[in-house]
């Protein structure tokens, strides 16, 4: 029998796209996941989006990016792309930098997760349509184990959230609470 290894993936919880949830409350699920995780030697690993200078990885066919490579902004080193500081990651908790949607496109993640022996994955970010979902999908083409934190998961579009949660993401992992999640790592 396959030993279950875990791994907290907080994505997207970056400056510009924490902003959406409006205010510090809506970080509260957030905190609890990742204090659950690190308690329980779970490791974490934040995921982000950002781009390198001059936005070579950008392409003017990409309707999502293509407006950060007009506009500016988004790079690496830029404020936007910082985790936000109300869940700032811990020395050794990796933060991945993702070209794309997915957590897994353009980045190491999946070198991080093989060097650990990680096979599950616990799913939270912003937004519940994006990340989340790509990440959710690619996944579980990879055959890694999931779950999803409803309450650790954000979206713009409330019914689209919805239908996510409780139609699409319980195909393919279990979908529970920060609370429920917890409970089961007593």
């Amino acid at each position: 029998m396959t030993q279950i290894n875990s791994a907290l993936l907080v994505m997207d919880l970056q400056n510009a796209i924490a902003g959406h949830l409006g205010d510090k409350q809506a970080l509260f699920p957030y905190k609890i996941a990742l204090e659950a995780a690190r308690n329980h030697n779970i490791p974490v690993i934040f995921v982000r989006v950002a781009f390198r200078e001059g936005y070579p990885e950008i392409s003017p066919m990409n309707r999502m990016f293509a407006r950060a490579a007009q506009y500016g902004g988004m790079t690496v080193n830029d404020e936007t792309t910082q985790i936000h500081p109300e869940l700032a990651p811990q020395p050794g908790e990796p933060i991945v930098t993702k070209k794309r949607v997915s957590a897994f496109a353009g980045s190491d993640l999946e070198m991080i997760l093989r060097a650990k022996g990680i096979n599950q994955l616990i799913l939270s970010g912003i937004s519940t349509s994006g990340v989340v979902l790509s990440t959710l999908t690619e996944a579980a083409d990879k055959d890694y184990q999931l779950t999803v934190l409803s309450d650790a998961c954000f979206d713009p579009d409330p019914e689209v959230h919805r239908v996510l949660l409780e139609k699409v993401f319980t195909k393919r992992a279990d979908v529970v609470t920060v609370d429920a999640w917890v409970d089961t790592l007593v």
